[in-house]
């Protein structure tokens, strides 16, 4: 049998890719783990500084998967991320290794480690809910939810179309409830879970900071190349935290002041989302900070 994933998960900003390094190097180096990112926004190419993604420099030469995977004009799929990461961690585990997933996308984790069955799409479905959307607003979409998936309007936020529009394609298609194909805790693949516990006040000094070292370490300019590669013309990359800032600024629309205190806002709001979908789960242990974290997880494997 294989070695359980070790999972690494939990808010942004709590330094999970640090503590997967720490210990994979205890495990024994990259001759004895591979990492998997499981972060949505990581898979594209060029969006680097805004979503802190480790440079290949600072990955000590451990081996990673799932990283720049796709350009800012294709939209990401949590069913097309399923099979890749799912034969990402089948091949790390024929090498004889352990695999370690890493990142906050709460569905996209729980899409490789537990039982989770997409709905298809059907385009002519999506295309005239989107194009409602645009002419009678988000909000209307949303309140139709609410009447025909009570469930699953509890669990989207009012203002995220990308997911109102998905759970009324897939009401339109199978007939069921969005909410029936949420994920259940049935396990398709042994884990080991892990979320860093940081103190609340802790967690919004570090995002506070992140903001201004992104917009100081070149958030603009990479902001710059992505629009000339496309980025507009995605629903998707265009609307991440970060990047929906830096363009208002390299439009004109906000300041770079503005954008900071905007970027924090909203890092602060995903993170505490992102604990919420990860409090949920039962198999994830929290672990409080400390020296020997690293160790204590090691330890955990062991």
């Amino acid at each position: 049998m294989s070695q359980p994933v070790l999972t690494v998960v939990g808010p942004t900003a709590t330094g999970k890719s640090d503590l997967a390094l720490d210990v994979v190097e205890l495990l024994g180096g990259p001759d004895a783990a591979e990492v998997v990112n499981a972060d949505a926004m990581q898979l594209y190419r060029g969006m680097d500084i805004g979503t802190a993604k480790l440079p290949a420099a600072e990955r000590r030469g451990i081996a990673h998967h799932q990283l720049d995977v796709l350009d800012v004009t294709q939209e990401a799929s949590v069913a097309a991320y399923q099979r890749a990461a799912r034969a990402d961690i089948a091949a790390i585990h024929e090498r004889g290794k352990r695999a370690v997933l890493v990142g906050g996308s709460g569905l996209y984790v729980r899409a490789v480690l537990d039982e989770l069955d997409f709905p298809g799409t059907d385009p002519a479905v999506r295309a005239r809910l989107e194009r409602r959307s645009e002419q009678e607003g988000t909000a209307a979409l949303y309140e139709e939810l609410t009447v025909r998936d009570p469930a699953a309007a509890r669990r989207i936020l009012p203002g995220n179309t990308r997911r109102i529009v998905r759970a009324l394609e897939v009401i339109e298609l199978t007939g069921r409830p969005f909410s029936a194909s949420l994920p259940e805790h049935t396990p398709h693949l042994p884990a080991v879970q892990v979320a860093i516990d940081v103190p609340r006040e802790e967690l919004d000094r570090r995002i506070t900071a992140r903001a201004a070292a992104m917009l100081d370490g070149g958030l603009l300019d990479e902001v710059h190349d992505l629009l000339a590669a496309g980025l507009a013309e995605s629903r998707t990359a265009s609307r991440a935290v970060g990047y929906a800032q830096a363009v208002a600024v390299v439009e004109g629309r906000m300041t770079t002041a503005q954008a900071h205190e905007a970027i924090t806002v909203a890092t602060r709001q995903l993170a505490r989302r992102q604990e919420k979908w990860f409090r949920r789960d039962p198999r994830v242990r929290w672990l409080p900070l400390g020296p020997d974290l690293a160790e204590r997880v090691a330890g955990m494997l062991r």
